[in-house]
């Protein structure tokens, strides 16, 4: 492997991080919190974490815009499944990652035992949360039910996220460089437990 080639996720990354400097940056954070929240792959902490970092003192109003997009994106995520299922299925399927039909199931599944506990865990974790928000759609989750466990859920983690930056401040961003390759690594490992302890919890 050529070394030399810039990582992809790495320069993903680094392009987050200049949303910081930038007047938009909030819009952006804004417009990735409900994409993600429906069907877009990246999650919105890659430009909350950057945004953070260069303006500390904002991070309350930062992390509120987060979650408030994020769960307006989850009611549009709702709408999705509850009235255009049938035509858009193909897509989420074929070309959003981690949207299987094996994962779609279990959140089916999930669902009849505690929706609400279900849409919490999602929204909480770095489980894909635009699968709990389509398939509460399809299958009736009262929208009620969705947007309170989103608040709770969304609002917990982006508030968390933002605290600790604020927190530790600059001294994180040389170890969150240095060691990038194998937060994202954890970052996956942290889905798949995710999802299996939703999967525990339901029983």
């Amino acid at each position: 492997m050529d070394e030399s080639k810039p990582n992809i996720i790495k320069r993903l990354y680094d392009w987050t991080i200049s949303w910081a400097e930038r007047p938009q940056g909030l819009w952006a954070l804004a417009a990735l919190s409900f994409a993600e929240s429906s069907f877009f792959p990246i999650p919105p902490d890659a430009l909350l974490i950057p945004l953070v970092f260069g303006a500390p003192k904002k991070w309350i109003r930062i992390a509120a815009i987060c979650t408030a997009a994020s769960v307006f994106g989850g009611i549009f995520g709702w709408y999705i499944g509850h009235v255009a299922w049938d035509a858009t299925q193909s897509f989420f399927f074929n070309y959003v990652p981690g949207f299987t039909h094996e994962n779609f199931e279990f959140v089916q599944r999930s669902y009849q035992d505690n929706a609400f506990l279900a849409v919490f865990g999602a929204a909480l974790t770095p489980i894909p949360y635009k699968i709990f928000t389509i398939a509460a759609g399809v299958c009736d989750v009262p929208i009620l039910t969705l947007v309170l466990a989103s608040i709770l859920g969304r609002g917990g983690r982006f508030f968390l996220v933002a605290l600790i930056i604020y927190f530790v401040g600059p001294k994180a961003k040389p170890l969150i460089d240095k060691y990038f390759n194998t937060l994202v690594s954890a970052f996956f490992v942290l889905l798949v437990l995710g999802f299996i302890a939703i999967k525990y919890l339901l029983k």
